[in-house]
């Protein structure tokens, strides 16, 4: 889970780690009043809360001198579309002038099999440009997490980075606080960019991003809560009340893709590219899916605007074949608007599975991936040419 600026802050402000003065608004009316509440001094930075990257490029930024500019500021962004997104939030913050910009995170390095520190003293707007055209400027540290944030490797960065050891006392705190919301709040990524670097050699937060494991949500109720202020797509909403993940792939597809796993899902989307099919969307079904829940399954994934056709591909173990294809004739008895379905099945009870899906209309089995790719292109090639006659 993504968190929103404002949520990644708040966590911050837990682990002791400084932020910037500000204020949530979720409408219009008495943004100045809620403001000057909140005790901010003006100027003021205006942040639309959208879990996409280059908000500022794309004008989700904006800076306010005044109450008149930041109610016009106001009016212009909250539940406008941000890069495809509707803003219903923003984060309204003193403005904080700095010495210097870094750039600090801690992700979960599976290759290393541990936390990955990563600094640059070229921090800001312009981070990924630096990796691309310096990235001896960005450094890189494994944290064993035996040992956690060890002197040496605050040390190390400081050298290398050269920012000069009068640094080291404050980045340490910083960096000690960061992993600590980092391996407590089980986190795939804890980021602060940029670190704002005071004249009086105080740091803090200006921007930060959170993503926190799925798995683990379980484990903090108030995470579980902040999701609830997402503005997420409504089918990704339904499909995690059945432990489902629904992932939106694109607006013109006419496909959606459905397994029990997502390697097996993406095996689907690459096969289906190669023949210039588009996916709308992808649905991962998880482990032991019942009839009903597969019912549910095909009702959701066929709900998405523009979607005809439904591949699924499943590997019967935990999940047995002919629960999938007693979920699919339901799903399809029930009300499919016409759409068709092919099924590749393997494992338990594939045979049982295959029977069932040769005696549903608007159903048919395939032998392989391959062959289902192929079946799903004839499919589209021939409503094609219907059309056309028409």
């Amino acid at each position: 889970m993504k968190l929103l600026e404002y949520q990644a802050k708040e966590l911050f402000d837990q682990y002791g780690l400084a932020t910037p003065k500000g204020v949530v608004l979720s409408s219009g009316e008495g943004a100045a009043e809620a403001v000057a509440a909140a005790g901010l001094d003006y100027p003021v930075v205006v942040k639309a809360q959208v879990q996409v990257g280059g908000r500022g490029k794309a004008g989700g930024v904006r800076f306010a001198q005044n109450p008149e500019e930041l109610a016009e500021i106001v009016g212009a962004l909250l539940f406008s579309s941000l890069k495809g997104i509707q803003v219903r939030q923003l984060l309204v913050v003193e403005k904080v002038e700095m010495a210097a910009e870094w750039y600090l995170s801690i992700l979960l390095d599976r290759d290393a099999g541990m936390p990955m520190v990563i600094f640059s003293p070229c921090g800001g707007v312009d981070i990924e440009e630096t990796a691309r055209e310096n990235p001896g400027a960005i450094l890189k540290v494994p944290v064993n997490p035996l040992v956690g944030v060890a002197d040496y490797t605050v040390q190390y960065l400081v050298s290398k980075s050269g920012i000069g050891g009068e640094h080291l006392p404050a980045l340490k705190n910083l960096l000690c606080g960061l992993y600590r919301l980092f391996t407590q709040r089980d986190c795939l990524l804890a980021e602060i960019n940029p670190v704002a670097v005071g004249k009086d050699g105080t740091l803090a937060a200006v921007d930060g991003k959170i993503d926190v494991d799925d798995s683990a949500l379980q484990r903090h109720a108030d995470l579980l809560a902040m999701r609830e202020a997402h503005s997420e797509p409504p089918l990704v909403t339904q499909a995690r009340a059945f432990r489902f993940l629904y992932i939106p792939v694109g607006a013109e597809g006419r496909v959606a893709v459905m397994s029990n796993g997502s390697g097996m899902l993406m095996s689907m989307i690459d096969l289906l590219s190669k023949k210039e099919i588009s996916v709308a969307c992808a649905l991962d079904l998880g482990g032991g899916a019942t009839k009903d829940r597969i019912r549910e399954a095909v009702r959701i994934v066929l709900s998405t605007p523009g979607v005809d056709t439904l591949f699924i591909c499943i590997f019967g173990g935990i999940t047995r074949c002919d629960e999938v294809a007693e979920g699919v004739r339901l799903a399809l008895e029930e009300g499919s608007g016409g759409s068709k379905v092919v099924v590749r099945m393997e494992g338990t009870n594939k045979e049982v599975g295959q029977e069932i899906i040769g005696r549903t209309p608007q159903a048919v089995s395939a032998g392989g991936i391959v062959e289902g790719v192929r079946i799903v292109s004839e499919m589209l090639s021939a409503s094609a040419g219907r059309r056309d006659a028409k």
